[in-house]
């Protein structure tokens, strides 16, 4: 063999040689694994494979109804919005609502916005923007009105529709129709500023309502007045209104947003699905309803 041609393959093998390490750090080697960045079997990676995070669900959260499972609510012949307490169906399904707006807890809204709980809430202007007199059940929050609308914001983004309570909780049958009717319509544009919806139901503070309540709802553009037929207690303790003590199919539950909120919601959920009923989507419950 000449000196020329000993040199040439010599050359050539370096060339080889180098090809084989570039296509080995490219992740084309012969003793790499396809889909592991060209490392050997068994090698550590180098770099974290970005993961896709699964899909959060869509719609609306919660049970919604079956086909011809709600009964009706009968339109009252007044023309008037109707006082609803419950919902009229068999399945062990209850509606979780809370009241007022004070203690605006981030730890309950993570719950309801990362496990898609339904709730429904009632809130007034002057608990939401922590004015005047605080709720005596509010007292001892840590989140007193931290974070003023944008909470209630935060809320509806997660699927909890933001209804109407007054702008400053009173005794409505108190106040004359004027009176009345700026309370109510006053919350409502108020919310509908604040979130870009109206209301459609009205919770009474206190529950308390007559004809004149019932009329100035409808001039605010109230499809009906929603009491409860249970309360919880701090502790997730329920309080109910029957005799039996225990929940019923169509129940409706009245929460408020008090301290400790977060805990006892964890508390109240975990008693309610132990007990074999599903949170329904109250939304979609009163509108078959009042079909």
């Amino acid at each position: 063999m000449t000196s020329g041609t000993s040199w040439a393959i010599r050359t050539a093998a370096v060339f080889t040689a180098l090809a084989a390490s570039a296509g080995c750090a490219a992740g084309t080697g012969g003793d790499a694994r396809p889909g592991t960045g060209g490392r050997a079997a068994g090698e550590p990676s180098a770099r974290t494979t970005p993961t896709t995070a699964p899909a959060r669900p869509q719609g609306p959260p919660g049970a919604l109804p079956r086909p011809g499972e709600v009964g009706r609510v009968p339109r009252p012949a007044d023309g008037l919005p109707p006082v609803i307490s419950s919902i009229p169906t068999t399945r062990k399904v209850v509606f979780l609502t809370i009241d007022d707006g004070w203690e605006q807890d981030p730890g309950f809204l993570a719950r309801v916005r990362d496990r898609r709980i339904p709730i429904t809430a009632f809130v007034t202007r002057d608990a939401v923007e922590a004015r005047g007199a605080t709720d005596p059940t509010a007292q001892g929050g840590r989140f007193l009105g931290a974070g003023k609308w944008g909470y209630m914001r935060d809320l509806r983004d997660a699927g909890a529709p933001i209804e109407n309570h007054t702008l400053t909780h009173p005794n409505l049958p108190t106040l004359s129709y004027a009176g009345q009717r700026a309370e109510i319509c006053g919350a409502s544009t108020v919310i509908r500023r604040q979130t870009g919806r109206r209301p459609t139901l009205l919770r009474p503070p206190f529950g308390n309502q007559n004809s004149l309540t019932r009329k100035a709802a409808k001039s605010c553009g109230v499809d009906a007045l929603l009491l409860w037929t249970a309360t919880v207690q701090p502790g997730g303790k329920i309080a109910y209104q029957v005799p039996d003590k225990k929940l019923r199919p169509g129940d409706v539950l009245l929460m408020h947003f008090r301290p400790n909120l977060s805990r006892d919601f964890r508390i109240l959920v975990d008693k309610i699905e132990r007990r074999g009923f599903e949170l329904g989507n109250l939304d979609a419950y009163l509108k078959a309803a009042l079909r």
